[in-house]
Parts: structure tokens; C-alpha cells; sequence
């Protein structure tokens, strides 16, 4: 399958075919001509998938010094073969490039893996006290100033459905200590009295810009904290010591690996994060290539002069942190900036921003009128002009725009403020990256292509579940309800969607995702309420889900020249995995295994079984 790009611009200077059919790279073509070096390794007697620009078949695939010798028959390798060359025999077994994950959150996700986690499972209100209380009684010592976090709740999943979840659920447990409940969304979370009095949160304080307290009776705080407001709280939070950021870069990557991983963008990548990467690297553990998009928040952009000190700081991260140009062996990026155009589309929170009202119930509970609300909300979390001159500044210091656009409105926005990118610096190869796009108004499905922006796509939430269910039906309507995760639509508008997980959202579980994103279906075992596909999106087909999560997704982080596709003269990063994902059942892909996953020629996961 090609890229679906109307206008795609060449990722790499091309020569004359092999014969076994492969387009070399300038850099390829000098590998291939040096046949009296025998390759490091090879791989042979398997089904390669190269996802080149003709999804290319092989059987074999030669590495030398962490990059592809040779890509072809099992008959072309054995010229690759010398005494200490390690041969390995696939029997039959399928090969694809390491996968790439567009937008991750991984020290979070490695830390969350360490924290009270509530697992991401449907609970009721006195199963999540319970849960909670357990982890309280687990440390008996802890001081009652020592907060405690509590991560995968998942807020939508609540039983039974609209349950409000407050400040008093979690002030009925037993104890003294300030307790924040994080929804698994990233974008809600709970605070006990105790936590919102030490933030100094009180009936008088203000919503924050992009943000929103919860309140109660005569405008008392209720513990809910929505986007920006969570900060209030967070602040007072003690922040990880540098070595429990290390610990959970760490964690990361060992679920990343056994994922077949072998390439990230940390979506929020503040210099912590950085450095915490930095320090295993620097220690001869990174085991996938790590980029990151510093943030800049709304609070920070008040005008326009603001945007271009913004954009200077996240500049001068950049130019601190970057390795500089991609190696075999991996390193730390920095050339992507995250901004939130909005929060997210799904009830109770409703943070994200739409083109028309949501609707609010102007009837009872048993008897509900869903009618729209009197005015639209929330706007967009950067008007306009600040949002130009921040997407133009990021451009002119050589990085990438990655926004979180979730609902229709927001993406609107976005797509307008990268017109007056385009605009302003045409012929420009920046690569604006949005993450999520929810919903999507039609009008606006053409204007990916034409300006050359990624839908960067979390596919396992294309399926019937309480967020996009219970948590959209009703405060949508059916209409926007039909055409919400538009992945399908995209890719016949030729989009070039790239794949993230947003992990730790959801539990690391990339098959799992690749799986959805072919079938728009829940998990086998499924309540019967989830039953059927979600809206009436076609899905993606097989080979696509792989190539959006390996040579787009490459293309996102501007790496396209190096990894992605295997091909002579990329860099060796590859899985070995148990079944063709690209021809199974659509059912099966989530069962996948991975058996051996490679960065740059070297093996850094192995389940045994090659």
C-alpha cells in the first residue's frame, strides 16, 4: 500500500532496483556493493514484510553494523554469510520493522506501573474505596502529610453508569492523608478535602485558563479537577526524585520492548523526562530511540509576545537535550513541541472543544430531553493569532508541532492556525502531527491531506465501550455520536495516519490496538451492551494498521530516511513475532507474540523461542 498522501514528498534519494525488486537509499547502495563484508547477522526462511513503498515480500535479511545489508530471497543472502556471521532460521515466522508508537506518555506510564493503580477496570464506588483503602492499610507507616496517588481509574467505566465520583468518596476512607484519584484519560482527576485544602482550593477560587473546577452546593469545590485545574493540586504533589524517573524510564521500556517497540515520542516531554532517559542511556540501557515534544501550556501564551518566549524556551530544550542526528544504536530526540487545543469529548468531562453546543438533559433521569446547552464551551485553549505565531515559531526553529485536538472544534482551529503555517513558510517540510482528531467535522477531512498534517490515532478506542458509548450518546447527539474515531474516513481522504497509543491511558497493549483499528470491535468476553461495531467508520484495513504504526509513524518523527521500512541502508530495527498480523483472522492480531525485538542489529528483547 503507498503512503495515502496526495502530495507526499520523497523520504530518501533513490537509485537503481536490486534484482530482488528492493529501491535502495543513497546509503544502501554502498552497503550492497561491499560483498566481500559478511553481515553480523541473518535472518532467512521467513515472511518479511518490509512495508516499502510497494509492501514488498522477502524471505531473508542481512544486518552489518546496525544497519540492512540485504532484503530478498533466502537464494541472494547466502553471499551475506561469512564465519562468524549468526544465522538464524525464522521457519517461517513473520518479520516487520519495529514498531513506532507517535504519542506515549512513558514515564508516567513506567511510574504508573509502580503506583496504587486501580487497573483500569469498571468498578463501583465501593469497589474503588476498597481498592483504595488497601493500598492506604499496605503502608501503615506513611505520615499523614504524604500524599497519595491513585492511577488507572477508569472514570467512564463506573457502575452504576453516572455514579458521581467526589471529594466524599474519598474523604470516607480511613485516613488523614491527601489522596488524588487520576482518571486513566489524563485529563480528570479527584481530590479528597484534605488534598483540595492544601492546594488552597476554596469556593472563591477561579477556574484556571484550559482548566475547570468541579463544584457543589453554593459553588463549593467537589474534588473534581478538570485539564489545567489538576495542576492546582499537582503542584503541591512532591515531584518524582530523579531516581523514581529513572526507575520509571526504565519500567517503560521493558514493556515497550516485549511490546516490539523500538521507537517513541514522549508526548509531554519535559526536560525531567528527558533527563531521566538521558541517565539510562548514558548507562547503556535505552533500548528503543526516544523523542520528545516539550509542552507549552495555555497559561503560559496569554499574547502573542508571550508565544515567541515560549517558543524560545522549548527551543533551548532542544538544543540541550538533542543528540543530534539518529545513530544504529538509540539515543534521545528533541524536536517535536506539545500544545492542547482542548481536553477531551467525553461526559462527565466535556472539556473538549466542539463546533456546536453539547447537549445537557433539560428533562429528568427518567424521563431525559437532551437539548443543546445556551452556549458552546470550552473555546479552543489558544485563540488564533497566538496559536500561528507559535506553530510558525516552532517551524522556524526546526521542530514539529504536535497538538491534542479532540473534538471537532479543536481540530478546526488547529487545521486553520496550520494553514497560516503553510502560508507563511511554504515548501517548509514541517510535519504537524494531531493527536486523537475524536471527532472530526466533514468539511474538514480533505484539509489533512492538503496540508499535509498526521492524524496521529490511538485505534483501540475505535470500538463500543462506556467512553465512547455512554460517555458521547448523550451529550453528542447521534448524529456526531455516528461519526466519531473517523479513522477510515481519513485514510480514504488520504490521510496519513500515524499510530499512538497514549499509553498510560490504556494499558501497553499495541496488538490489542491494531486489532481495533481493523475491526472497530471490543475485546472478546465483551458486555453485551458493547456488542457490534462503533459508528459507521469502515475501519482500516490490515496492512494499513501495520504501516501506520511503522513507516508513517516514522514519518511523523521525520525519521523516515532511517527506520520505518526495512530496506538496504536503514538502520536494523525489526520484530520477529509469531504470526502475519497482515493475513490472520482480524480477531487474532491481539494475540500476537512478540518473539525477538531488534534495535539497530542488536536484540534487546528475546522471549527464547528463536
Amino acid at each position: 500500500m503507498q503512503s495515502n498522501q496526495k502530495r507526499s514528498r520523497p523520504s530518501g534519494t533513490r537509485v537503481a532496483a536490486l534484482a530482488v525488486g528492493l529501491a535502495l537509499g543513497s546509503t544502501g547502495a554502498a552497503l550492497a556493493a561491499d560483498a566481500a563484508a559478511p553481515a553480523d547477522t541473518v535472518y532467512r526462511g521467513g515472511t518479511i514484510h518490509t512495508i516499502d513503498a510497494h509492501d514488498t515480500l522477502a524471505q531473508a535479511i542481512a544486518i552489518k553494523d546496525g544497519r540492512i545489508a540485504y532484503v530478498g530471497p533466502d537464494a541472494g543472502v547466502q553471499g551475506q554469510i561469512g564465519p562468524a556471521t549468526k544465522v538464524i532460521d525464522l521457519k517461517g515466522r513473520t518479520v516487520l520493522p519495529g514498531l513506532i508508537d507517535g504519542h506515549m506518555h512513558p514515564v508516567a506510564g513506567g511510574l504508573d506501573l509502580l503506583k496504587c493503580s486501580l487497573k483500569y477496570e469498571p468498578l463501583t464506588v465501593p469497589q474503588v474505596q476498597e481498592r483504595i483503602q488497601k493500598c492506604l492499610d499496605e503502608k501503615p507507616a506513611a505520615g499523614a502529610d504524604e500524599w497519595l496517588e491513585v492511577v488507572g481509574w477508569f472514570r467512564y467505566g463506573i457502575i452504576p453508569r453516572g455514579t458521581p465520583v467526589t471529594s466524599a468518596t474519598l474523604d470516607a476512607l480511613h485516613t488523614k492523608r491527601p489522596i488524588v484519584l487520576h482518571d486513566s484519560f489524563g485529563h480528570s482527576s479527584i481530590a479528597n478535602s484534605r488534598a483540595l485544602a492544601l492546594a488552597g482550593i476554596t469556593a472563591q477560587s477561579q477556574d484556571p485558563s484550559g482548566g475547570r473546577i468541579g463544584r457543589g452546593a453554593a459553588g463549593a469545590p467537589d474534588g473534581v479537577l478538570e485539564d489545567a485545574a489538576q495542576e492546582l493540586v499537582g503542584e503541591k504533589i512532591p515531584k518524582p526524585t530523579p531516581e523514581q524517573a529513572v526507575a520509571g524510564a526504565r519500567a517503560a521500556l521493558d514493556a515497550m520492548r516485549r511490546q516490539g517497540v523500538t521507537s517513541f515520542l514522549d508526548a509531554i516531554g519535559n526536560p525531567p523526562d528527558i533527563e531521566a532517559f538521558a541517565a539510562v542511556e548514558k548507562s547503556g540501557g535505552l533500548t528503543a530511540r526516544a523523542h520528545f515534544a516539550p509542552l507549552i501550556r495555555p497559561a503560559e501564551v496569554p499574547n502573542v509576545e508571550a508565544a515567541r518566549k515560549a517558543v524560545a524556551r522549548v527551543a533551548a530544550i532542544s538544543r540541550r537535550y538533542d543528540q543530534g542526528g539518529i545513530r544504529p544504536a538509540p539515543s534521545l530526540t528533541v524536536r517535536h513541541v506539545k500544545l492542547f487545543m482542548d481536553g477531551v469529548i467525553n461526559a462527565p468531562a466535556n472539556t473538549g472543544a466542539l463546533l456546536a453546543p453539547y447537549l445537557e438533559n433539560h428533562g429528568t433521569a427518567s424521563a431525559p430531553k437532551w437539548e443543546p446547552a445556551p452556549r458552546r464551551e470550552p473555546e479552543v485553549y489558544f485563540p488564533a493569532p497566538v496559536l500561528a505565531e507559535l506553530l510558525i515559531g516552532i517551524a522556524r526553529n526546526h521542530m514539529d508541532p504536535h497538538l491534542h485536538t479532540d473534538g471537532d472544534g479543536a481540530v478546526r482551529a488547529a487545521l486553520d492556525g496550520v494553514q497560516r503555517l503553510r502560508a507563511a513558510l511554504p515548501g517548509d517540510d514541517v510535519r504537524p502531527g494531531f493527536a486523537h482528531c475524536e471527532l472530526v467535522d466533514p468539511a474538514d477531512y480533505d484539509r489533512f491531506a492538503d496540508l499535509n498534517v498526521i492524524p496521529v490515532l490511538s485505534f483501540q478506542w475505535e470500538k463500543p465501550a462506556p467512553d465512547t458509548i455512554e460517555g458521547t450518546i448523550n451529550t453528542l447527539g447521534a448524529a456526531r455520536e455516528a461519526i466519531i474515531e473517523p479513522a477510515g474516513v481519513l485514510l480514504a481522504k488520504h490521510a496519513r495516519i500515524a499510530f499512538g497509543s497514549d499509553w498510560p491511558v490504556d494499558p501497553l497493549d499495541e496488538w490489542f490496538a491494531l486489532q481495533v483499528g481493523v475491526t472497530r470491535e471490543a475485546r472478546a468476553g465483551h458486555s453485551p451492551e458493547y456488542s457490534g461495531r462503533l459508528g459507521s467508520d469502515p475501519g482500516l484495513p490490515q496492512d494499513f494498521v501495520v504501516r501506520a504504526i511503522t513507516a508513517n509513524a516514522a514519518y511523523e518523527l521525520h525519521e523516515d530516511r532511517f527506520i520505518g521500512s526495512l530496506e538496504v541502508g536503514k538502520f536494523a530495527d525489526l520484530i520477529v513475532i509469531d504470526r502475519d498480523v497482515e493475513h490472520v483472522a482480524p480477531k487474532d492480531i491481539a494475540a500476537t507474540k512478540v518473539l525477538r525485538t531488534v534495535v539497530g542489529g542488536r536484540a534487546v528483547y528475546d522471549s527464547g523461542e528463536l
